[in-house]
């Protein structure tokens, strides 16, 4: 499938039905091409994904990420199956490892090495398409990668990569890894602000819960940052990097470094500077594709 150049990812779980309803609609009104939206604490990400495409209409929605520890690969794959048959092929199964907090801790399994872990389950996934009837032309799967060796096989077993708090030099490292195949989807935080004070302390607020996650702070060094950009909350130079701050034509021409370097689509995170849940509909606004 070719990805649409603008998506949008933002959390649903604070959401009620209304609200997710408008969620779809509006970004496809506004024309974004693929909603984003996480497993995390509340939402089942098939049954959102479902209620996601029944209020839009040819939006493609797209999870990110759906953890592998939930569910068996039977399960992903009739998941899959159920919702790209029934709403004319706008599903996306993103798949990931997740964290081993919320892996050992919340779920009560035992966190394994992510790419054999991953491998194994893509097997089995193959495994449940031969048994089920046949794999679909085109398996709508792409991987949660930072590392090479993710990368490397999502390259080599899915439709791509989703990399998330990154900056614009993950294409390049995303690329070398997957030789050159495969989509690399990019996952950017901006804030429509021109403060920077209040833009930094979103920033921090937003980042807060990734900042003791070793998948992120490991690929955030080689990305060029250091352990001086964990210390107090991040550095400015972490946080100015991991959300995008100004005007819209100022986060708009730092985008299109993603796209200079390659990227087949950059997914906004709008996060709002009054430190507020929900998305920034303002910015959404603002940043949509032809604003």
């Amino acid at each position: 499938m070719k990805f649409g150049q603008y998506g949008v990812f933002t959390f649903t779980d604070a959401m009620n039905g209304a609200e997710l309803t408008e969620l779809a609609q509006r970004l496809e009104a506004l024309g974004y091409s693929t909603l984003w939206y996480p497993e995390a604490f509340n939402y089942e990400p098939f049954a959102i994904g479902a209620y996601l495409l029944g209020a839009s209409k040819k939006l493609v929605v797209a999870s990110g990420i759906a953890n592998i520890y939930a569910r068996d690969a039977a399960s992903s794959v009739m998941g899959h199956n159920s919702l790209n048959k029934l709403y004319g092929e706008r599903f996306v199964l993103g798949l990931g490892v997740s964290h081993a907090p919320l892996v050992s801790d919340l779920r009560g399994h035992e966190y394994k090495q992510p790419v054999a872990t991953m491998r194994a389950y893509l097997d089995r996934m193959d495994q449940a398409w031969t048994a089920l009837g046949g794999a679909p032309g085109e398996k709508r799967v792409v991987l949660a990668a930072l590392g090479p060796q993710m990368s490397k096989l999502a390259a080599e077993r899915t439709l791509g990569t989703f990399p998330y708090n990154i900056t614009p030099a993950q294409v390049d490292l995303s690329k070398s890894a997957m030789g050159g195949k495969g989509a690399i989807i990019c996952e950017q935080k901006v804030c429509l602000c021109e403060d920077p004070t209040l833009a930094r302390k979103a920033a921090r607020a937003a980042l807060a819960p990734y900042m003791g996650l070793p998948n992120y702070f490991n690929n955030w060094f080689r990305l060029g940052f250091d352990q001086s950009d964990l210390k107090d909350g991040g550095s400015d130079r972490l946080m100015d990097a991991m959300v995008l701050w100004g005007s819209a034509a100022d986060i708009k021409a730092k985008l299109k470094a993603y796209f200079d370097k390659g990227a087949a689509q950059v997914v906004v995170q709008p996060i709002r500077a009054d430190g507020e849940v929900g998305p920034c509909w303002k910015a959404l606004e603002a940043l949509a594709p032809g604003a």
